[in-house]
């Protein structure tokens, strides 16, 4: 016997669909990837370690299991895979050296990377749309525009089959 879509629930149908918060400012996720972000800056502007950072300000933060599994495992990508994080930053950034970038771009673009290779799971796009985002509200006028051709290239060499 066969379900109308919504009823099983490996497929979400519309019932379900209306449940979920909707991705952006405010969704639990987008919240998640906010702070993992101001960790990445913070630890950018202060020089140390991403987890001295997150658990300086992780107290401060609340946040449900999912989203605090979300913000540690971008930043053990980038405790333990920071080189290779940024040398993909450096091959996507063309002519643009990494201590050039604007701290908020950088630390952007190091988070959503290291989401790129810690959670393969979550759709490319779907990271790359809350980089995005994250750029605009706390970089300059070109930052969206800037975050979102770096992690275009990134995205398609680290997973190519979504594109």
């Amino acid at each position: 016997m066969s379900r109308p879509a919504g009823e099983h629930p490996a497929e979400p149908g519309p019932a379900r669909r209306a449940a979920r918060p909707a991705p952006g400012p405010g969704a639990p996720r987008h919240r998640a990837r906010e702070v993992a972000f101001r960790v990445v800056y913070q630890s950018d502007l202060t020089g140390d370690a991403y987890a001295e950072a997150w658990a300086a300000r992780g107290a401060e933060e609340r946040l449900g299991g999912d989203q605090r599994r979300l913000v540690e495992a971008v930043l053990a990508v980038l405790a333990n895979r920071g080189p290779e994080v940024d040398e993909e930053l450096r091959r996507a950034a063309e002519h643009w050296s990494l201590p050039r970038l604007a701290a908020t771009d950088r630390s952007v673009l190091r988070a959503a990377a290291a989401e790129l290779l810690a959670c393969p799971g979550t759709p490319a796009r779907v990271v790359l749309d809350e980089a995005i985002e994250i750029a605009k509200r706390f970089g300059s006028e070109e930052s969206g525009a800037f975050v979102n051709g770096v992690l275009d290239r990134i995205a398609r060499r680290l997973r190519p089959d979504e594109f």
